[in-house]
């Protein structure tokens, strides 16, 4: 794999690649340094990316409507049904939003809510897998794993022209 840091206008974001795609992303982390030191450890040397993906993200940090929808990604190794919750959200649009258990309930099963939930903390490539585009029921933030936690998801929320509500204490325990 290889891998560039961006210095964008909310923080420095770092994207992995391979042959076949985007294959990790970071939000930005407390500093530059700590974005940086992600990649290394898994291996991956630093790279020039495609300057067209690298431009889109610089874009997107500035707050214009960007959508990654033609993104290649290289998703080798994700879980059969980690595949199928990004496959569904890969739809969501700029600016528009679902929950937890409406993706579940398009799955097939309202009781796999939770399960969606732990699929998009797992999520390698956020940003363009866009699990900041997901919300708890009612229209609360709940959870997000990515560096800066839910603020970093209102932010990327507030971007894209979308305000999400406080979520409960108990959706915050569980991630979600």
């Amino acid at each position: 794999m290889r891998y560039c840091l961006i210095d964008t206008a909310i923080g420095t974001m770092g994207l992995g690649w391979t042959g076949r795609g985007v294959a990790r992303f970071a939000l930005p982390d407390r500093d530059r340094a700590s974005t940086e030191r992600l990649f290394p450890r898994m291996g991956a040397l630093a790279g020039t990316p495609d300057a067209g993906l690298a431009e889109a993200i610089l874009a997107y940090a500035e707050g214009e409507r960007v959508e990654f929808s033609d993104v290649a990604l290289d998703l080798g190794g994700v879980p059969d049904f980690n595949r199928s919750v990004y496959d569904d959200i890969l739809k969501l649009k700029w600016g528009e939003t679902t929950t937890y258990g409406e993706i579940a309930r398009r799955l097939g099963d309202v009781n796999l809510a939770r399960a969606v939930g732990k699929a998009l903390g797992d999520n390698p490539i956020p940003l363009i897998i866009p699990c900041h585009r997901v919300l708890a029921a009612g229209g609360g933030t709940g959870g997000f794993s990515a560096p800066g936690g839910v603020s970093s998801k209102l932010r990327l929320l507030a971007l894209e022209g979308v305000r999400a509500g406080p979520s409960e204490p108990a959706q915050m325990s569980f991630g979600f």
